[in-house]
């Protein structure tokens, strides 16, 4: 099944420590997808929320209008989400914060989805170190994040990032299974081949615009499926897989409540 959220290219160093997920293969149409943020920035939230397509069919996604979209906090906040077109809809007075749960309601085609999701604590993001190594003559890069992992078990990490202004995004996630408390000994490996259209190849004096989110399991769960199907993360493109979602009803897609924490790096 296509899903405009599985558009994502990655690259992964190291096998996840979660155990895999067996996913079945489907190819219909007509399902919702949702795809929704909250994040301790200010900024406004969306939610976006289209309808599937078959994998075989063309990269068309079906906007859904006319849907009831709410967010609530466990501190009793609420917000009905406006629509400003093209399937997504807008938060403009919600405001995330570390350590709340938050609730994401859609009322869509006579159907309620519901999804919760906690928002961990920040973990400090301070810095990028450069690496790099020669294979077959051909220059590789890494940027590892620099970052100290909480003591205590059950942190989760997305990291993804861009080159210069390419809007291509590549994702990674990481878990604290293993060096669990320590400093972060994981890199991001960046892209090294711009054989077809549309591929990036990094080279020195490149920009690479880097974000780090504190994700909950679920999300985790999300994305460590995403990637697992998408090549383990080593091509990326749209999968025909239906990664497990966090939201009920039978939706597909996600709803996160993260942090956000952002550096950049010029390749040397």
């Amino acid at each position: 099944m296509k899903n405009l959220f599985l558009i994502i290219s990655s690259l992964l160093l190291l096998n996840s420590c979660e155990k895999e997920i067996d996913l079945d293969l489907e190819n219909e149409s007509g399902r919702i997808v949702i795809e929704g943020n909250v994040t301790d920035q200010a900024e406004a939230y969306l939610v976006r929320i289209t309808k599937s397509v078959a994998f075989t069919s063309a990269n068309q996604y079906p906007a859904v209008e006319n849907a009831q979209v709410m967010i609530s906090d466990d501190a009793g906040h609420t917000e009905t989400l406006q629509y400003i077109g093209e399937g997504n809809y807008r938060a403009s007075t919600f405001t995330g914060e570390s350590g709340r749960t938050y609730t994401l309601k859609v009322n869509a085609e006579g159907k309620e989805y519901i999804a919760q999701s906690t928002m961990p604590q920040p973990v400090s993001f301070d810095g990028l170190q450069q690496d790099s190594f020669s294979f077959a003559g051909e220059t590789s890069y890494t940027l590892l994040p620099v970052f100290t992992d909480p003591p205590a078990l059950g942190n989760r990490y997305l990291f993804s990032f861009t080159v210069n202004n390419n809007p291509k995004k590549f994702f990674s996630e990481f878990s604290d299974n293993v060096n669990n408390g320590m400093l972060n000994q994981r890199p991001l490996l960046l892209p090294n081949d711009d054989s077809d259209p549309g591929d990036i190849k990094v080279v020195p004096g490149d920009n690479i615009n880097v974000e780090m989110q504190c994700i909950d399991q679920n999300v985790y769960t999300f994305y460590s499926a995403l990637l697992q199907l998408s090549d383990n993360g080593a091509g990326g493109g749209i999968t025909p897989a239906n990664p497990p979602s966090n939201i009920s009803n039978g939706a597909l897609g996600y709803f996160s409540a993260h942090t956000v924490r952002k550096l950049s790096a010029v390749i040397q």
